[in-house]
């Protein structure tokens, strides 16, 4: 299983970034390994929601069919789906105010399946952590 996580401080209110991380009609202005949503795309998330979306990573395309796992408002968010060949991934995405009018933003990715072993499992890895981090650096613009 391979696991990495990436952070950012934002000079933005906690309620203004949890608004944008919970909005899914912006994922493609921000989240980079987001091709396109499969279904309509939810006006939010909720507790229980599910939804289909085509992420790409190391060039390759998978639909996984995300579940909100977790969804306490303004704070934590987590999802987690399958995708091809029975690959298992989860997101979590906290966002905390650090009380001086900012927030710090976290996502942590899980992934694992019998394709993420070995070399395969060390380049998802390495992508994941560099898409995260390119994904949180685009969020912050997105923000302010």
């Amino acid at each position: 299983m391979g696991k990495v996580s990436a952070e950012v401080q934002i000079a933005a209110p906690q309620e203004k970034v949890w608004a944008a991380i919970s909005d899914p009609a912006g994922y493609e202005n921000w989240l980079t390994i987001h091709t396109k949503w499969k279904d309509e795309v939810p006006a939010a998330f909720s507790q229980g929601a599910q939804v289909a979306e085509v992420v790409t990573m190391l060039g390759m395309a998978n639909t996984i069919t995300w579940t909100v796992d977790e969804f306490d408002v303004p704070s934590r968010m987590r999802i987690s789906g399958t995708g091809m060949a029975g690959v298992k991934t989860a997101f979590t995405l906290s966002v905390e105010g650090d009380g001086n009018g900012g927030s710090r933003v976290e996502m942590d990715a899980e992934f694992e399946g019998q394709m993420i072993v070995g070399a395969l499992g060390a380049a998802v890895e390495k992508d994941a952590k560099e898409q995260l981090d390119r994904s949180l650096e685009a969020f912050e613009k997105l923000v302010l």
